[in-house]
């Protein structure tokens, strides 16, 4: 069942606040060892099953802007994103200097309903950087008190990938891999001559069935829509929806959560939220409270939880939620391969992100910056959106005609639709996603001077790029062109330079952030202990990425919910114990 209203009497084990990743996989272990659990979402409930969330299998001549992105949809009209990093009525604000853009999800599952499912555990240099590096901060847990958590992740949501052997990249419980598509197979062949190394990716979509609640990927590369099968992971369809089934879990949409409550000792009491229905304040009272609505937004509403116990906002004795804010560097580049001009049609859609991928592969004491990154390839024939031949008037001067002449079309009607046919299908593009160092001076704060529509505090960012990232960008800028070019491609555009930081991201922009309520083992320097539970507040946890010092060259999803596995497992054990 699903609530929008709830009288302020109600009263839980747990209240978890968000239902993504981390949300997602609370809800599931703590109702299901008994506990009853209210999940507060800020945003509407949503199932991709059902025909009026449904987005797949749309062609997007259904759409009033034929897939074009949207205020609250920025990825395009069928992409199941809702939210986005500019949310009408929820502003945020930016130091003078500083780019951040902040990306909030407004839906049941969150981020995972439209991720592309990279699904990589770290490795155990990944826990340990400062000790290899000198820089940042090593986790007080290391690898192998995850490794169990990663198995149980692995085996009870699937993923497919290959046994590689590979040190710092953990293989784990893999569903077959799928084969390299046409333009995958280009894009080996020039890694193999750049010596740079490839295997196929481990992505979180069922290539065979693991339980008779949700079906098998059909491989029409829609992933982003989510699927209404369920064959890949989308937290609201594979954890949230079965525990609610399953357990005593209340679900509580349009809960736009203000802040956790505390009494006169300072131990959580629940929480305060403005139901966005009719916009009015409620409470809901809780023995121990989970926060999991993404680091940044969790680190909002612990610093806007003050009390006498609390001055500076529950958990923030230290002065350290919001510090440490990073996120993923990321940089990209796109070539035509001429060999596939005029390519035969055909389906070869796979799933909805790459079937193959590089890890990190080389060592960073012969290099001039610190941590590496892993490649993405993306290209193919999916189908054409909003935006296909956009670029034909850069694109065309590649088609040449039978004398060698650049191509007679026109730049619109008849003329136009035939070069995008020649075009369609041959391009190969590849991204850059990689590790940023930790820093201090990258934080968010409360901007006491901006509330959002609803009353609360904003969070006001500080953020800037160092040369250890840039340094990165232009190494992924130069691979990128080796790549390419060994693979036969004609490069697209002018390759980035330093005035553009080699065509680094903005951060926030690969929507990676993490690291605002670290765990450590010291109270004065982090927030969290190695249980996720909040130094000051005994009864207080975080489930989503907040918790991490360091972010590795892997996607973090994995991560979250390994922890958030084992967060719960502490807290279960609490509550046993009666120290809860």
């Amino acid at each position: 069942m699903s609530f929008e209203i709830k009288s302020s009497g109600e009263a839980y084990d747990v209240i978890i606040v968000g239902s993504g990743a981390g949300g997602g996989m609370a809800s599931k272990i703590l109702s299901e060892a008994g506990l009853s659990v209210a999940v507060l979402e800020a945003g509407q409930d949503f199932d991709p099953a059902k025909e009026e969330d449904r987005t797949q299998l749309r062609p997007p001549w259904e759409s009033p802007r034929r897939g074009s992105g949207t205020r609250v949809r920025p990825f395009g009209d069928f992409d199941q994103a809702i939210g986005g990093w500019d949310i009408e009525g929820e502003p945020y604000t930016k130091a003078p200097g500083t780019q951040f853009d902040w990306f909030r999800s407004r839906m049941v599952g969150g981020r995972t309903n439209h991720w592309g499912r990279i699904s990589l555990r770290f490795g155990p240099n990944d826990f340990k950087r400062k000790s290899i590096d000198g820089l940042g901060d090593d986790w007080p847990i290391g690898y192998d008190d995850l490794k169990p958590y990663y198995d149980k992740v692995d085996k009870l949501i699937g993923v497919f990938g290959s046994k590689e052997g590979i040190y710092n990249e953990p293989d784990g419980f893999f569903l077959p891999p799928l084969k390299p598509r046409l333009h995958e197979l280009y894009a080996m062949k020039g890694a193999k001559k750049a010596n740079v190394p490839m295997i196929p990716s481990r992505l979180s979509m069922l290539t065979r069935p693991i339980n008779n609640e949700r079906g098998v990927c059909f491989f029409c590369n829609q992933c982003n829509r989510a699927c209404q099968a369920y064959a890949d992971f989308s937290s609201g369809s594979v954890l949230l929806k079965p525990a609610m089934e399953k357990g005593k879990v209340d679900l509580y949409t349009f809960a736009m959560v203000r802040a956790v409550t505390t009494d006169d000792s300072g131990k959580a009491t629940g929480v305060s939220y403005i139901n966005k229905v009719d916009m009015q304040e409620y409470k809901l009272r809780a023995r121990a409270v989970v926060l999991g609505a993404s680091a940044c937004e969790t680190a909002r509403i612990m610093m806007n939880s003050k009390s006498k116990s609390h001055p500076n906002g529950v958990g923030n004795s230290s002065g350290m939620v919001g510090r440490y804010v990073h996120d993923s560097t990321g940089a990209d580049r796109m070539g035509i391969l001429p060999d596939l001009v005029d390519r035969e049609r055909y389906n070869e859609d796979g799933v909805g992100g790459m079937h193959v991928y590089t890890p990190w592969w080389l060592d960073n004491k012969k290099l001039d910056f610190a941590r590496g990154y892993h490649i993405e390839y993306w290209g193919g024939m999916a189908m054409p959106s909003y935006g296909t031949g956009f670029a034909m008037d850069t694109m065309r001067k590649y088609l040449k005609d039978e004398f060698g002449n650049p191509s007679p079309n026109g730049g619109y009607g008849e003329g136009l639709k035939k070069d995008i046919r020649r075009l369609y299908g041959t391009t190969l593009g590849m991204s850059g996603r990689g590790e940023s160092i930790p820093q201090y001076s990258n934080y968010c704060e409360i901007d006491n001077k901006v509330v959002d529509k609803y009353g609360i505090p904003v969070l006001k960012f500080h953020y800037k790029w160092t040369d250890q990232e840039i340094k990165q960008a232009k190494h992924m800028q130069d691979t990128f062109e080796e790549i390419l070019t060994e693979a036969g491609a004609i490069l697209m555009g002018t390759k980035p330079g330093a005035d553009t930081l080699y065509g680094l991201a903005t951060p926030g922009r690969i929507i990676h952030e993490v690291g605002t309520t670290r765990m450590g083992k010291d109270p004065n320097t982090s927030v969290l202990n190695s249980n996720c539970q909040a130094h000051d507040c005994d009864n207080l946890f975080v489930v989503d990425a907040g918790p991490f010092v360091s972010q590795a060259d892997k996607n973090p999803t994995w991560t979250i919910m390994a922890l958030a596995w084992r967060t719960c497992d502490y807290i279960v054990e609490e509550f046993k114990k009666k120290n809860i």
